[in-house]
């Protein structure tokens, strides 16, 4: 039975997930049941389970806002110890339209489903379209929480209504509740949207939507991350190439984005002639391999790119820096020989395994994405493809698992999944395996027996997007940016305004160093430049008096640490330079 509010794959989860899958489930049916208690008008539309919760929309005539929660959360309490079973009827297609004649979203997921009877699901008086499983009664609903309200467009088309998304979740236990409650909480604080204003990293404006301004402490952030790849680059033997941003339409229907990816590009006419701007890179490096005569020898080449992207999301799926329409990737296109692949793969696999070791985001966990629904190229390609990701990943030490049609339109790929310091799972890294580009592109090379031969790509990005990985890395490190990442690394703050030229002095001298430093001049108080100072997360603080300032020393502060004590400024360069140099994890200057 495949209806949209089905508990996907349930045959393939465990018995504890059967069960969470059936909790959260059920809960929506009784968000739901309670909704219409209070608004008997309201038209339900879906309610599926995610990842950690559940949530329905609804059009409610009324105008739901977050104090509306607790008043729902009190009447499906009441549905629990009602204690209603869930009961499942199958109806023939023509009872369902007739009972949800009045229901325009349970019609029109109804009126989808071709050759199949209709799975109904009670509980007391509430009556909904169901594929189900559930649990057995509402009373084992104990231990939920209504948590937010959204907007959602029906369908998540913005030509369709928009829907109020309410958002909830259930566990088994109180404890597990709790912890879960806590962690939201620690999202909240962490929201790289509100830490990105307070530290004036970047913003958005609606005259370029879903396009970041990165703002200049910002700007230093992506221009360090981009520091680091450049640096791996030389060690890895990757070459950076710049190409341009738009391209007549015949290359991306000659690389298969026009058939596939379309939906997702801007496109544009000039000169009569219709233009895409670059979702990817790919396309344009294969342009560029295809201008020279390659050998065996020369074989593998290594393009990287730092070249600005754009990408159509919808407008309701865009959200802050993790989800935008103009992006930069740390990518690269690794062009070998089939017998490359394996060491190739394992060479992206200790780049990644450096760079995340040095932001400190630890282990990861592994997917294997096979070929898609919506793919190009021949079965037998993709068989070879997958063969030899998988012969890597059972090589490399790595536990990993197979994601069955999630790999990309044009080859199948290895991806990353990183927990940050709150327990969230985040994709960063892809590896993706490509014979069909080369093909399509009539790439070449000359094999030792002079003869001709397609190079396999290999697409991959470590960080991703810088612009995800900075919203990602904001919300792990709660903005206390590494201080080699961040955007000042140090902060002088005279005790008293006679001191000023001293503080100027000294700036001078950590910028001379190469540290990023400015000095607090204003008519405050010391404790509010120290408060000022740790809100805005600098890690070092260097406070100085007049004894200070006749000993040549500054009073160090930690942004974490508290007093250190007072430091030769010569000292203070010395050792926050060590701390910079080998990129340390903390503010520490042990």
């Amino acid at each position: 039975m495949s209806q949209i509010a089905d508990v996907q794959d349930a045959d393939k989860l465990s018995p504890e997930q059967l069960f969470l899958e059936k909790l959260r489930h059920s809960a929506a049916h009784v968000m739901a049941q309670a909704l219409r208690r209070r608004w008997p008008e309201t038209q339900l539309a879906i309610g599926p389970t995610i990842e950690n919760g559940f949530y329905y929309d609804v059009l409610v005539p009324a105008t739901l806002t977050a104090e509306d929660l607790p008043l729902l959360e009190e009447e499906m309490r009441r549905i629990a110890k009602e204690d209603f079973p869930f009961v499942r009827e199958i109806w023939e297609k023509d009872r369902a339209l007739e009972f949800f004649a009045d229901a325009p979203f349970k019609k029109e997921i109804i009126e989808g489903i071709t050759d199949e009877p209709v799975s109904i699901y009670k509980q007391g008086e509430f009556t909904d379209l169901c594929g189900g499983p559930h649990l057995d009664r509402t009373g084992q609903l104990q231990h939920f929480k209504l948590t937010s309200i959204a907007g959602a467009y029906w369908r998540g088309d913005e030509r369709n209504p928009m829907l109020t998304r309410l958002y909830g979740t259930a566990f088994p236990t109180k404890e597990e509740l709790a912890t879960y409650l806590e962690r939201l909480e620690q999202a909240k604080l962490r929201d790289h949207r509100k830490l990105g204003k307070e530290l004036r990293l970047f913003s958005f404006h609606p005259e370029s939507p879903a396009m970041p301004f990165f703002h200049p402490r910002g700007a230093i952030v992506v221009n360090q991350l981009q520091g680091l790849m450049r640096e791996l680059y030389r060690e890895e033997g990757y070459d950076e190439v710049i190409t341009p941003q738009i391209f007549d339409t015949s290359l991306w229907k000659t690389s298969g984005h026009y058939q596939n990816y379309r939906e997702n590009m801007f496109m544009l006419e000039v000169d009569d002639r219709e233009f895409g701007a670059k979702p990817m890179n790919c396309p344009a490096h294969c342009l560029m391999f295809s201008e020279s005569h390659w050998s065996y020898r020369d074989l593998p080449v290594r393009f990287a790119d730092f070249g600005r992207l754009h990408r159509y999301e919808r407008s309701g799926v865009t959200q802050g820096l993790t989800r935008v329409r103009a992006l930069t990737q740390d990518d690269a296109h690794i062009f070998c020989t089939p017998e490359q692949i394996q060491g190739e793969i394992e060479g992206v696999l200790r780049l990644i395994r450096s760079v995340y070791g040095t932001l400190g985001l630890g282990s990861p966990r592994v997917t294997l994405s096979t070929r898609p629904e919506k793919s190009m190229g021949d079965a037998a390609l993709w068989e070879s493809a997958e063969a030899s990701l998988q012969a890597v990943l059972e090589g490399s030490g790595l536990p990993w698992q197979v994601d069955a049609g999630g790999g990309a339109f044009y080859g199948p790929k290895i991806d990353f999944f990183f927990e940050d310091a709150i327990g969230r799972s985040w994709q960063l890294s892809t590896i993706q395996l490509d014979f069909n580009l080369p093909l399509a592109f009539d790439l070449s090379y000359s094999t030792s027996a002079d003869e001709k031969a397609r190079p396999v790509i290999i697409h991959r990005a470590v960080l991703g997007t810088f612009e995800r990985f900075l919203g990602v890395y904001i919300e792990h490190c709660a903005g206390n940016f590494p201080p080699w990442l961040s955007p000042v690394q140090a902060r002088v703050l005279p005790i008293v305004d006679d001191l000023a030229d001293f503080a100027r002095g000294v700036v001078t001298t950590l910028r001379a160093a190469g540290l990023r430093a400015e000095a607090d001049l204003r008519n405050e108080k010391l404790n509010r430049k120290i408060r000022d100072a740790q809100m805005e997360k600098i890690p070092w603080q260097l406070v100085v008096g007049k004894r200070e300032a006749a000993d040549g020393k500054v009073s160090v502060r930690l942004r974490h640490g508290g007093d250190q004590g007072a430091m030769t400024i010569e000292a203070f360069v010395a050792a926050a330079g060590a701390s910079i140099r080998s990129r340390a994890l903390t503010e520490s200057l042990a």
